[in-house]
């Protein structure tokens, strides 16, 4: 019998989630700022304030952050009556969890009203993508020269997968696997083939043969070589399939059946060898976390890294009033744990050694400001890099954070 209490469909779309044109209208914003509107208005209070937004903690102890988000941020603040200061997207911004100080990653002037209710947004689009950014650099950073393909948007919700794609290059990852999130960064995904493509024939040889027959030629024929029996096995047996084709294997042994997995590779590598085949090569997958990779990287070609990345700690930015214009005067105002004054992050032109300072002190010698203009009375006015620009710049920075310890002080 029914209860009468079941689940309707959604009156005006299929699934639970925000329009592009919700987001741009604050619609996803928490209601205590729309009751924080009405009051203000009611009071005829509408003061001009800088809002700062920054992140204290890291789920990391190395002190360190990719920051992406950025872009987005501008869309979504554009035509409105502000001025924007923001780091670059892909900066590396610093953290010290044992000081009071932060770097701000992004300002806000302009009066409060005007932008009260985009702060859930603007906070929605950089929390999550730098997290993904900045787990991705590590992962890179431990895998090295090796390749790194993001395989995690099937554990993520459909609509972000673009985002996700993104952030993972931004990050260092080398490509993607999801088809739009590669179309909308103009890349062609990479990919090899299930096991559902292998169990569907239920013979290995035949499924490998058929992706050959079917798949065009620029696609590399990689094998996977655990679906039915043990990797050796099938690795020698994709070899007599596939012949010269085979370019690759793909390991994506399950945990419970790993064992040492280092020894594995290495039979497999052995066997590849011994037959001729020492350029076929190897790719592994799977709950593939850094210390995964360290321990792998020089036995193996390639990572498939996937849920470790998709589904990153996501960064806990906060956004804060710091200070009001009032008659041309600076009123430093500050909540309890924060610190007033609008402040300026410079950072030594060959180390990571960050300087945060009030904006109205003299700038340092040999620093440079990350901070620069966004958004002028409303309008866009920074020059965005491309994607892949932005990945050379990140991959630059993590190489030199690789050996360096990062500094952040304040004067």
């Amino acid at each position: 019998m029914s209860s009468g209490k079941e689940m309707r469909d959604l009156p005006d779309r299929t699934f639970w989630l925000a329009s592009e044109d919700e987001i741009r209208n604050a619609e996803t914003t928490d209601v205590y700022f729309v009751y924080t509107l009405q009051i203000l208005e009611k009071k005829g209070l509408d003061p001009k304030v800088i809002m700062e937004v920054y992140l204290r903690n890291l789920p990391y102890p190395d002190g360190w952050g990719v920051v992406s988000g950025i872009y987005e941020v501008a869309k979504l603040l554009e035509g409105l009556p502000l001025n924007v200061r923001a780091m670059e997207e892909g900066e590396i911004f610093l953290v010290s969890p044992n000081s009071i100080i932060y770097e701000p990653v992004i300002q806000i002037e302009g009066k409060y009203r005007d932008f009260a209710k985009y702060e859930n947004p603007m906070l929605g689009l950089i929390c999550m993508s730098s997290g993904i950014s900045s787990k991705a650099a590590r992962v890179k950073m431990c895998a090295g020269d090796k390749v790194v393909f993001s395989f995690g948007t099937r554990r993520s919700h459909p609509a972000l997968a673009p985002m996700i794609e993104r952030a993972t290059y931004i990050g260092g990852f080398d490509n993607v696997s999801n088809v739009l999130g590669a179309k909308m960064m103009g890349k062609k995904p990479v990919g090899t083939m299930p096991h559902a493509l292998i169990q569907c024939f239920g013979d290995q040889k035949i499924a490998w043969k058929s992706f050959d027959e079917i798949m065009p030629k620029e696609i590399p024929r990689i094998a996977l070589v655990d679906t039915f029996s043990d990797e050796k096995t099938e690795a020698i047996m994709a070899l007599e399939t596939l012949g010269e084709k085979l370019y690759g294997i793909r390991l994506d042994t399950p945990r419970s059946r790993r064992g040492n997995w280092r020894k594995i590779i290495e039979e497999v590598k052995w066997e590849l060898k011994i037959r001729g085949a020492e350029k076929v090569k190897i790719f592994v997958s799977g709950g593939l976390d850094e210390d995964a990779i360290l321990e792998l990287r020089d036995l193996v070609d390639g990572f498939g890294v996937g849920t470790g990345v998709s589904n990153a700690p996501t960064f806990d930015f906060s956004a804060k009033i710091i200070e009001l214009k009032i008659d041309g005067r600076d009123i430093f105002r500050a909540k309890r744990g924060d610190i007033a004054g609008k402040k300026e992050v410079y950072r030594a032109h060959d180390r990571f050694d960050d300087i945060v300072t009030f904006y109205k002190n003299p700038k340092p010698r040999g620093y440079y400001p990350l901070l620069s203009d966004l958004i002028k009375n409303g309008k866009i006015v920074r020059k965005f890099k491309s994607l892949d620009e932005i990945r050379e710049s990140v991959l630059s920075k993590v190489k030199i954070l690789k050996n360096v310890k990062p500094n952040l002080r304040w004067v």
